[in-house]
């Protein structure tokens, strides 16, 4: 389990340092020009090639990459160029408002997915075919017009849940969770209906295995043998698509923050690259993807403790 576990950090340290070397380059290459965009349009020349060198955009692109990873390495992620404010304080206190909302519809369509799949594969029928045509329009349906929709109904007309911003848990649990609701089963319902057909196939190609008829042969109550046995050996596969939409997730987060009005990570990312602020914008990607690898590496050993095979 020990050389299981090093493979899976090592792929993951691998991970990260190609995906912010490939977007510290497709920003040098497509972000504009940041000296200009921070001095204004009626800057003179000498004004912008001042801001340039102060920056550190006259050196050389290989300079350039190297002062930002030597600084990456000592903890400092730097500040950003438009506000001066340090990137590590920018993340920090737009994480936890996209973290509640990502987590949130994860944990909700792990179970909604689990108990919807289950059902659907040991009861069939009805149940089945109705699972078929809510996770074709759930997985067709774009999670910006799920938000649109329940901000008008949910929040405006029926006045339920607020509408905007966000509460922090310091500021009252139950306030907090009313604030990540809307915006949490925006994102779910599309992770829904992709990781409950998983579970569904998953469960019935375990329950048609000859171990499964043993179980029940020798009388074990259904439960146990669905819940203790069979979704055991069905969850691999699921987990797998659930570490992946939890990428979606976060991606679906930068449109749904703006829907709702929440100052999180994807709002932040948006902002800031259409500035050109490169500093803050490697900073929000080098943390998404530690996130994105953290999740796949727990995945990993979940997958492992739960099939023994995966680890070889």
């Amino acid at each position: 389990m020990v050389g299981f576990l090093a493979r899976r950090v090592g792929a993951a340290v691998v991970l990260v340092f190609v995906i912010s070397s490939l977007t510290f380059l497709l920003l040098h290459f497509t972000g504009g020009n940041p000296a200009r965009n921070i001095v204004g349009q009626a800057a003179t020349a000498e004004q912008e090639a001042q801001k340039a060198a102060e920056l550190g955009l006259d050196r050389s692109l290989f300079s350039q990459y190297a002062t930002w990873l030597g600084h990456l390495v000592r903890g400092d992620l730097g500040s950003s160029w438009f506000t001066g404010q340090p990137v590590s304080s920018t993340i920090g206190n737009a994480l936890p408002v996209t973290m509640s909302i990502v987590l949130a519809g994860l944990l909700l369509s792990a179970v909604v997915s689990v108990l919807l799949g289950v059902a659907a594969a040991v009861r069939g029928g009805w149940l089945d075919r109705l699972l078929q045509i809510v996770s074709v329009v759930g997985f067709a349906v774009p999670s910006f017009l799920v938000a649109l929709v329940l901000a008008l109904f949910v929040a405006v007309k029926w006045g339920l849940l607020p509408a905007t911003g966000y509460t922090t848990f310091a500021d009252g649990p139950s306030a907090w969770a009313k604030s990540i609701v809307l915006p949490a089963l925006s994102l779910a319902i599309g992770a829904i209906a992709a990781t409950a057909q998983q579970v569904r196939g998953s469960m019935l190609d375990v329950l048609r295995r000859d171990y499964v008829r043993t179980l029940r042969a020798r009388g074990l109550k259904t439960s146990s043998v669905l819940y203790k046995h069979a979704l055991r050996n069905a969850a691999p596969p699921a987990l797998t698509v659930l570490s992946l939409q939890f990428i979606g997730l976060i991606g679906g987060a930068v449109v749904v923050e703006k829907v709702f009005g929440l100052a999180g990570v994807g709002s932040a990312a948006l902002s800031t690259a259409s500035q050109g602020d490169q500093p803050v914008v490697l900073g929000i990607v080098l943390v998404t993807v530690v996130l994105i690898a953290v999740v796949n590496v727990l995945m990993d050993l979940a997958n492992g403790w739960l099939n023994p095979k995966v680890r070889v």
